[in-house]
């Protein structure tokens, strides 16, 4: 097996398969075959599902064999059998958008900043919590009014 700080540990970083705990991996085969490298979460996953599946280990078995629990093969084989490989991928943690900023509440930032471009961001968050009822901060305003400002143009 080739150093932690090769090219392929790289790529399984930039991509977010690089598996957090790959002394963990107790498998033979991730032992005594190259092909098998208990660093790429992905294979790993893999591997622990078909060995329940095909082989007929048990669920706890096959989970403390790859260094995971019970739980987390149970999320692993749900987000398979709904996605396939693709499923395995890690997903990112957090909201996957603004989620407080609702288009109608950006439309009205932006109206008022469009009407009164000296206002400051600070007072917009005060007339959306005024408006809304929403708690939002400067900061949050900044990349989606520059966002509909540029699509305006």
């Amino acid at each position: 097996m080739s150093t932690p700080q090769d090219g392929k540990c790289q790529a399984l970083r930039r991509h977010g398969v690089l598996y957090a705990h790959p002394e963990q991996v107790s498998d033979p085969l991730f032992r005594q075959h190259e092909f098998f490298d208990p660093r790429d979460l992905l294979q790993v996953k893999y591997e622990m599902l078909r060995h329940v599946q095909a082989e007929g280990v048990s669920v706890t078995a096959a989970a403390a064999l790859f260094g995971f629990s019970r739980p987390a093969f149970y999320r692993a084989l749900a987000a398979y059998q709904r996605h396939g490989l693709p499923g395995l991928l890690p997903q990112r943690r957090g909201p996957r958008r603004a989620h407080k900023l609702s288009d109608a509440v950006v439309d009205f930032a932006l109206r008022h900043h469009i009407a009164n471009p000296a206002l400051r961001r600070a007072t917009l968050c005060g007339l959306i919590q005024d408006a809304f009822g929403l708690t939002v901060y400067p900061r949050s305003l900044e990349r989606p009014l520059s966002r509909r400002q540029k699509k305006g143009r």
